[in-house]
């Protein structure tokens, strides 16, 4: 019997971890299942489970994306050719640059981050800064911070390759 799988390079045996990628925190994670599902959308997505990346993301909740207005792919603000048509291929290129403009405004390309400090994002032009709400205690300091228009944070996963925080709002990101 020729025993090829022992003579397999170790390159090739899949790398195992006890903690979980950012993208199965995200799989996981019911109250974020609408954030994942737009971020799944682009490429942009690819770097929840890229091991080597190191990101903080703000998750907006199910209930938060519900609450918008204007729904991810619609951008913040109704176009100024709204009775215009258009044809259904610019609609979608259209939807995707909205997309990934408001998951975006969600990353901080870096992890872990101090509370005291002002973060860029992904978007250009975008970065997140805190605001605290109270001092001391036995809490975590991400539990006594809000983002951005009061945003609360309301829970804390730590993955391999970064940290997710649930949120109860959307960064503004136009």
């Amino acid at each position: 019997m020729n025993n090829e799988a022992a003579a397999v390079p170790e390159s090739f045996t899949p790398h195992t971890s006890s903690q979980p990628t950012l993208a199965d925190l995200l799989t996981i994670e019911r109250s974020a299942s609408i954030f994942y599902s737009y971020a799944r959308e682009i490429e942009l997505s690819t770097m929840f489970a890229d091991t080597r990346a190191r990101s903080t993301v703000f998750v907006p909740t199910n209930k938060a994306v519900m609450a918008l207005a204007r729904k991810p792919h619609q951008g913040q603000t109704a176009p100024s050719d709204e009775g215009i048509e258009i044809s259904e291929q610019e609609f979608d290129t259209r939807s995707k640059k909205n997309v990934e403009r408001w998951i975006s405004a969600h990353i901080i390309p870096d992890s872990p981050i101090s509370f005291d400090s002002k973060y860029d994002t992904l978007l250009r032009s975008k970065s997140i800064s805190f605001t605290k709400t109270q001092t001391g205690g036995n809490s975590p300091e991400w539990s006594r911070v809000t983002l951005e228009d009061g945003i609360r944070i309301i829970d804390m996963k730590e993955g391999l390759n970064g940290v997710l925080y649930l949120i109860d709002g959307t960064v503004s990101y136009e």
